[in-house]
């Protein structure tokens, strides 16, 4: 009969151990197993990559809808002035008419596309629970609804009033003209307030220039939109030259500021963007104006050349700030390099 060995004992066990830890000690690095030696390569903490690699900032989570609704929303509200001013300065009554049902299309389709970035219109409605004066947010989702009632009726009550004069029906009409008017003129610089307050490095530092330069966008789209519809006045002319000396002198201001948080405006596909919507908002529109005042013959080829450029700018223009951003915050060096450019 064999005998099984006997089990080490815990003491033959805790000697076995303490040797094999005095034999490990004596053993150099490069002796271990090469798995063992290897440190594991993580990214550090440092201000070229952020907290371990991921970005200071949290890049935006807009979709494709926030530049259109941009674009749709200063459109329509520079369209809401014109039919007020040229109802108190113009007898052109199609103008007038055109300008409201333009104001008006945008007003129905700026929330939509709104609601349809939020995903739920019961997120759209929870934002009018309140009002905050000091929430651009707010501001402008309350601006928006007044907005696109205001629009629509003026729109429906002008026609009422063309069709049919009432009593009563001319008061009802110039007050909502009034409204939409006043709360277009919001809802058409209010975005670039939106952008511009918030920790984004390339929105935040041009807070100032955002609202006038999204309104001089509205103002030139709403224009080119009623002169492709075939008016010709030369007080829209006027109005869309203004607003592409305007956005000639502000891709001009752009490509002048050097500093960390303007990289995304000059470099990439957001910079690229951004000269090609400087291009045909600004210099190109302004080029084929100038050309058809100077030639008679050809005045209204150019003019609806330059307004054609001004709409695809305009857009392009909408498009180019928001990927600007997203790249802005995606780069960890920004915020960094602008607190340490502080003065």
């Amino acid at each position: 009969m064999t005998l099984s060995p006997l089990r080490p004992t815990s003491e033959e066990r805790e000697r076995r151990l303490q040797e094999i830890r005095r034999e490990a000690e004596k053993l150099q690095p490069s002796e271990l197993h090469p798995r063992q030696v290897e440190p594991i390569q993580q990214p550090q903490a440092s201000a070229e990559t952020g907290y371990y690699g991921t970005p200071v900032l949290k890049r935006p989570q807009w979709t494709v809808e926030v530049p259109i609704y941009f674009f749709v929303g200063g459109a329509a509200g520079a369209a809401a002035l014109i039919a007020a001013v040229g109802e108190l300065a113009t007898e052109d009554h199609a103008l007038i008419r055109d300008a409201r049902w333009l104001a008006a299309i945008g007003g129905v389709i700026s929330p939509a596309l709104l609601t349809a970035d939020l995903g739920m219109p019961s997120r759209f409605l929870h934002m009018l629970r309140v009002f905050k004066v000091q929430s651009p947010m707010s501001v402008g989702s309350w601006t928006l609804v007044a907005f696109s009632s205001s629009s629509v009726g003026a729109a429906m009550l002008g026609e009422l009033r063309r069709r049919r004069p009432l009593a009563g029906v001319p008061f009802l009409t110039s007050a909502a003209q009034i409204t939409s008017a006043l709360t277009g003129l919001v809802l058409a610089t209010y975005t670039g307030v939106l952008i511009g307050a918030t920790a984004i490095p390339v929105w935040n530092e041009h807070v100032a220039e955002l609202p006038a330069h999204f309104a001089a966008s509205g103002l030139a789209t709403a224009v080119s939109l009623l002169e492709l519809r075939g008016h010709e006045s030369s007080a829209l002319n006027a109005l869309a030259i203004g607003a592409a000396l305007f956005e000639t002198a502000m891709g001009a201001a752009i490509e002048a500021r050097a500093t960390p948080g303007t990289e995304a405006l000059r470099h990439g596909v957001s910079g690229q963007a951004m000269r090609g919507a400087g291009f045909l908002s600004g210099p190109l529109p302004l080029a084929l104006r100038i050309l058809g005042l100077l030639s008679k013959r050809n005045q209204q080829q150019f003019r609806r050349a330059a307004a054609v450029s001004s709409v695809l700018g305009s857009l392009l223009t909408r498009w180019a700030w928001v990927r600007a951003g997203t790249a802005s915050a995606e780069d960890p060096r920004v915020p960094l390099q602008i607190e340490k450019h502080t003065p």
